[in-house]
């Protein structure tokens, strides 16, 4: 039995308010000098793509970005508002001004999905200030990815469906895939939601939007430059086993003799090597988002289970992914914490862990791993990766004490309210 009430409108605002608050503070402090004192940033690779758009110039035709098409605006934007012959600072801070945006909707969205869920205004402060707080965690790279985008929308997706809004959470759930492929791992999740809910043909019905809204995004280009479309994804679906991956970060660590492979824009690991490890991580990944999968098909049965297995979706993949960049972490921040009860706590601290472990070694220290195959480094690296395998863990592992705790915290059946690429 729970100890107050759920928050009531007044109570989700003022913590929205809180978080909101927290989020500008975060940001400002990331542009003090003892954050930006070594960086590694992405926005160059941004403002070409961005600078290619605004002089006319078609996306994978004439210029060949590495990222879906829904990515393209963000890139666009700055260019648009500063001018394409502005300098790569004042596209920089243009962006970094579009990036705020996104921080502080994400805070609103993940407010407002806990407050349809019915937290508690403890709970519900708790979360949105560990969403506010979370880029101090993480660092630097907070700034100059636009993984904020596609977390804004897959967060309004999750919004939607705990809202019972289905058919609008799966053309935004579209919209999400367009913009970075990672959500693509919610669509059994929510398929699965909206079924058990709603049956078949409604689900159906989700489906056929959520791919319309996809299609909407990448078929004009799939008709107008076929060729530079289908580079882009084949480089990412062949990327090769990254440095910061949970089987890259074994073998180095371990001192495994590894041949490293610069390319697809990442640090690798080679050989037969490389690859058999590779084969090994994406096998596991599949088997653990199949376990998911099947998990919420078979126990989902109320709001909180929902977002429950949505988080633990997106953690397989990145838990156990052959590619783990320091960015893939922001696509955790807005899920994680809308799990409720003791798994809910557990898993928010394993995730604070995770970035902080993230944050000991990139940027300051990345090149001592990528170049120098640091072992030190490589043992903090794989720490970080065996932190998120245990939050998957957390997230999937049952207990029948938490039950009444999570059905408690959520909406029941009958009571439903109203990498580029990768």
């Amino acid at each position: 039995m729970r100890s107050s009430p759920p928050a009531d409108r007044r109570g989700v605002a003022i913590a929205i308010l809180l978080g909101g608050t927290a989020f500008l503070l975060a940001w400002a402090l990331l542009h003090t000098s003892w954050w930006q004192r070594e960086e590694l940033v992405d926005t160059g690779t941004y403002e070409r793509y961005g600078d290619a758009i605004a002089r006319g110039e078609l996306p994978y035709r004439d210029v060949v970005p590495e990222y879906p098409p829904l990515s393209l605006p963000v890139f666009a934007v700055p260019s648009l508002v500063v001018g394409e012959d502005a300098s790569q600072a004042r596209y920089a801070s243009a962006f970094d001004l579009l990036m705020l945006a996104c921080g502080l909707a994400l805070v609103v969205l993940v407010g407002l999905t806990l407050g349809a869920l019915d937290a508690t205004v403890p709970r519900l402060v708790a979360a949105v200030l560990f969403v506010g707080l979370a880029p101090l965690l993480l660092g630097s790279v907070v700034l100059s990815r636009y993984d904020l985008w596609p977390a804004v929308l897959l967060s309004g997706a999750l919004l939607a469906f705990v809202r019972g809004r289905d058919r609008v959470g799966a053309g935004v759930l579209g919209a999400a895939i367009a913009a970075k492929a990672y959500p693509l791992v919610l669509v059994p999740v929510a398929a699965a939601w909206v079924w058990r809910r709603r049956g078949r043909r409604e689900a159906l019905v989700c489906g056929a939007l959520l791919a319309a809204v996809v299609a909407a995004c990448v078929v004009p280009f799939l008709v107008l430059a076929p060729d530079g479309l289908w580079q882009s994804v084949r480089e990412q679906i062949e990327r090769p086993l990254q440095i910061e991956s949970l089987a890259a970060s074994a073998l180095i660590a371990l001192g495994a003799d590894v041949r490293l492979d610069a390319s697809h824009g990442s640090q690798n690991v080679g050989g037969t090597l490389g690859d058999a490890a590779a084969l090994a991580t994406t096998v596991a990944a599949l088997a653990a988002l199949t376990w998911v999968w099947w998990s919420a098909a078979r126990e989902q049965d109320g709001a909180a289970r929902f977002v429950r297995f949505a988080a633990a979706a997106v953690v397989a993949l990145v838990a156990l992914g052959k590619v783990l960049s320091p960015q893939f972490m922001l696509w955790l921040i807005p899920l994680v914490p809308l799990v409720g009860g003791r798994r809910g706590l557990r898993a928010c601290a394993l995730l604070a862990l995770a970035l902080v472990l993230t944050q000991l070694w990139f940027p300051t220290r990345y090149w001592d791993y990528a170049r120098d195959l640091d072992r030190g480094v490589a043992s903090i690296v794989l720490a970080r990766d065996l932190v998120l395998v245990a939050l998957l863990a957390v997230l999937v592992w049952p207990s029948r004490a938490e039950v009444p705790a999570e059905s408690a915290g959520g909406t029941t059946t009958s009571g439903v309210r109203g990498s580029a690429w990768t």
